[in-house]
């Protein structure tokens, strides 16, 4: 049986495949032009990877159909509540409650801004994504279903089958990489710090037991694929007070990192992280959206200036230098969404663009 854009959307949408859904709803933009659940689901989709500007605007074309639908409303006043601005943000929950006094979703919402709703509690829960408790409901995942009805048999089938059939070395398979040879030494823990201080500037001040744990989670962040917090710690201890062979393992964990793509990269940071804590994010990979301006073509590549968050136009999150070695293809009157490398030019922060994003529409 054939299922339409709207029903597959829906499904990638429940597996958290939201890449996917939107790539798709974005390719039949012009066929539901005008079409109520494909504004709604487009900005859902958009909202829960954080690309605030389509999500607002597909919503606000959502608005214009109908104004009463609790979807829609939720993923209104969840844009609301990430910005700060909890006054909008209530309106909307309590117009959901006049319509569906039990939305569990509003109503934990309003508790967590009576609560909690502070703008540096906010910021957190955006930052760590526990803002996505207000957001829009999915429904149970298809894997979380299926984990739920076969975990006690495949356990015991699984551990069956490896304990007879494998050695137990075997076991490690499953690991990312071998980083036995970077685990830090009884000499290294106990003497984490660097001895003297004065020879040196430090934009981290850290204890011996701070640094461990941040070279711990570095070598754990490996073996879990989430390569840009990973970074972030190999920073932290690079611009901290560690001793030098500590240091010297952190850039040596560096070679196990390796380049994302829009569908696998994690753990972005926002514009405004990188801003308050340039150094923390050197190296790290972005995917950022909004507009380009400037643009120079050379036999050295394509420059240009990001204006980050300018979208639609109206608000600029900050302005980065952009450099393609390889010269890509922008529609400057356009959109776009870029895949780089945060680095550094003239004391300043700059991205080294690897991919590039433009809707056709």
């Amino acid at each position: 049986m054939v299922r339409d854009v709207l029903d597959v959307a829906k499904t990638f949408m429940r597996r958290r495949q939201f890449d996917k859904a939107i790539k798709m709803l974005d390719s039949k933009a012009d066929i539901y032009e005008g079409n109520f659940e494909y504004y709604v689901l487009f900005g859902i989709a958009c909202l829960y990877i954080g690309d605030t500007g389509p999500a607002s605007n597909a919503f606000q074309c959502a608005r214009k159909i109908k104004i009463s639908d609790t979807n829609l409303l939720l993923g209104q006043a969840a844009l609301f509540l990430r910005r700060g601005d909890t006054d909008r943000a209530v309106q909307y929950y309590i117009d959901i409650i006049e319509n569906d006094p039990e939305n569990k979703t509003a109503l934990k919402a309003l508790e967590f801004i009576r609560t909690k709703g502070d703008y540096n509690t906010i910021c957190k829960w955006v930052d760590t994504g526990k803002i996505e408790e207000f957001y829009p409901p999915l429904g149970v995942s298809p894997v979380m279903i299926a984990g739920i009805i076969f975990p006690v048999i495949a356990c015991v089938l699984g551990v069956l089958l490896v304990t007879k059939l494998f050695p137990l070395s075997h076991l490690e398979q499953g690991k990312r990489a071998d980083l036995t040879p970077y685990v830090l030494s009884v000499s290294e823990t106990q003497n984490a710090q660097e001895v003297d201080m004065s020879s040196g500037a430090y934009n981290y001040i850290l204890s011996s037991k701070q640094i461990t744990e941040s070279y711990d989670k570095a070598m754990r962040y490996i073996q879990q694929y989430r390569d840009n917090l990973c970074q972030i710690e190999i920073n932290r201890i690079l611009c901290s007070n560690a001793s030098v062979s500590i240091k010297t393992k952190a850039r040596e964990l560096m070679k196990y990192l390796e380049e994302p793509s829009f569908d696998g990269i994690k753990d972005s940071p926002t514009y405004k992280m990188v801003a308050k804590e340039p150094l923390l994010y050197l190296d790290c990979w972005v995917s950022w959206s909004g507009r380009v301006s400037n643009v120079i073509e050379n036999e050295t590549g394509y420059y240009c200036d990001l204006l980050v968050g300018y979208e639609n136009m109206e608000n600029v999150e900050g302005i980065v230098p952009l450099h393609f070695t390889v010269i890509p293809t922008i529609d400057t009157t356009k959109p776009v969404q870029i895949l780089a490398r945060l680095t550094k030019k003239d004391d300043k922060i700059a991205l080294e663009g690897r991919s590039v994003f433009q809707s056709v529409k």
